[in-house]
């Protein structure tokens, strides 16, 4: 038997899977780095941590599978998007890396709208927001000359993370579409907007595809690893794009809903012509040749997670919605924003914070968890909104994530979107994505529809109930309303943070 490993670079932690030419996840192991906030609004973490603990949790994961090391043909790659890695003339880290939840720069994000004005969205299909690369790097050059003036490219987080195992500089297109700095349709660097910006092409790794072989392992690195020198490492794809390979996103009219700390509603593009106008993110998928929309809730299972950790921290995740679900459509008539750090679609605004809306006596906890997770379900529906009110049919959607392992969230998705939700057999998001490109990159299936199909079942379904359906439209009306009628108090409320 043939197998591939699957690097899943979260934000938290490292998470690798063995997975075999039929599809079957045989192992896993996970490591964890610490996230370092120097002050508020900041984010980073060291790009070093990223690599010990890589090949401690790939040294874990083959010697507790017992596969031989010769028996492992390849390693792809899923990683946290956005990141910025700088390195100087000699490979190596600048500065400590500025990561994905990172808010410090507002100021550039203003300062590329009014150098490129309606171009941006134009060339790279997305806004400006502070998540992305480039107002990372402007940040760098504007408070840290001497960083910048040492850096002679930059990377993102597995691209690093694969560069330092192959010692192969390049960036993945699927993530580079996440810099601002990519023409999307294109595939190509943007000479229009780093000039505009005042950024050096230079600094720009050469591109490839996802499921491309950079090379082998550097023998140190293999002999870390528990691996064979021989080992082919391929380009990997971004966390959603992987995701959503991982989930057999690969056709038209597929679409995803994706519930970690953040929450994804993403859906398949065959071409590069689309235009949401900016409303919801446009990327290149890891499939080659294809794209995807995607709409972002910042803080999905984050806000069920800051429920529980503050008002009840010694209950079981899986009593509190046995709980909620006795509570009944619509909470009792209790509303929950999941703003909590702000929100990304349909509203980008840093400043928006979370709402409990309709609060009186006859609320019990049950109530405020229900709500919690009718909230978070109904900010992921402001984006299937979109996609429909610009012509996609959306009849039904794959759930993955921490919202596809209960069956009542699961039931209460399909009942908000109003659509069939189906849930996978080996949920493995990213990771699996990342193994999908390992296996076809190593020549296991003639493509990664092929691929798909052997390494991705369905084991639930879950249709609309009809009169949730109804009644979850009428709530739906007074969310959407809950961020207009408190945009202008929070604003207020922002100097007493």
């Amino acid at each position: 038997m043939r197998y591939v490993i699957g690097i899943d670079l979260g934000t938290s932690s490292v998470k690798a899977l063995l997975v075999s030419q039929a599809g079957d996840v045989v192992d896993e192991a996970s490591k964890s780095y610490p996230l370092n906030q120097p002050q508020s609004g900041y984010s980073e973490q060291n790009p070093e941590d990223w690599v010990t603990e890589t090949l401690a949790a790939v040294s874990t994961l083959v010697k507790s599978s017992g596969v031989s090391p010769t028996d492992i043909e390849g390693i792809s790659f899923s990683g946290q998007m956005h990141g910025l890695v700088l390195l100087d003339e000699a490979g190596a880290v600048i500065r400590p890396a500025i990561l994905w939840n990172d808010t410090r720069t507002t100021e550039e994000c203003r300062f590329i709208e009014q150098q490129l004005g309606d171009e941006l969205i134009q060339i790279t299909k997305n806004p400006a927001l502070e998540g992305f690369t480039l107002p990372k790097i402007l940040w760098v050059k504007k408070h840290e000359p001497e960083n910048y003036e040492k850096a002679t490219t930059f990377v993102l987080p597995k691209d690093y993370l694969r560069y330092r195992l192959t010692g192969a500089l390049h960036m993945e297109l699927s993530d580079a579409a996440g810099t601002l700095m990519l023409d999307v349709a294109a595939k190509n660097w943007s000479q229009t907007v780093l000039e505009k910006v005042g950024v050096s092409a230079k600094l720009c790794p050469p591109l490839i595809e996802s499921h491309e072989c950079v090379g082998t392992l550097l023998p140190e690195m293999a002999e870390q690893a528990s691996l064979t020198p021989d080992t082919k490492v391929f380009g990997g794809g971004a966390d959603n794009a992987c995701g959503a390979l991982g989930a057999g996103v690969l056709s038209e009219g597929k679409t995803m809903c994706s519930i970690g700390t953040s929450g994804v509603v993403l859906s398949y593009e065959a071409t590069g012509t689309q235009d949401f106008n900016g409303k919801v993110h446009y990327f290149n998928h890891a499939a080659p040749g294809s794209f995807y929309a995607m709409g972002v809730t910042l803080s999905a299972g984050d806000s069920f997670s800051w429920f529980k950790n503050v008002f009840a921290k010694d209950e079981p995740f899986e009593k509190l919605v046995a709980d909620a679900e006795q509570a009944g459509v619509g909470s009792g008539g209790l509303l929950f924003t999941p703003y909590l750090v702000g929100e990304r679609t349909p509203h980008a605004d840093a400043d928006i914070r979370a709402s409990f809306i309709g609060v009186d006596r006859s609320h019990s906890k049950k109530h405020f968890v229900r709500a919690v997770l009718e909230g978070i379900t109904f900010s992921l529906k402001e984006s299937v909104q979109i996609f429909r009110e610009n012509g996609k049919d959306i009849p039904s959607l794959i759930s993955i994530g921490g919202g596809a392992k209960s069956d009542f969230w699961l039931q209460l998705q399909a009942d908000i979107f109003n659509a069939t939700i189906y849930k996978l057999e080996n949920e493995q998001g990213p990771g699996l994505g990342a193994a999908m490109l390992a296996a076809y990159g190593c020549g296991w299936y003639s493509d990664l529809e092929t691929c798909s199909e052997a390494f991705t079942k369905i084991a639930g379904t879950y249709e609309p109930n009809p009169e949730n359906a109804a009644a979850y439209e009428k709530l739906f009306a007074i969310y959407r309303s809950v961020y207009t009628a408190t945009k202008d108090l929070n604003v207020r409320l922002k100097d007493f943070r």
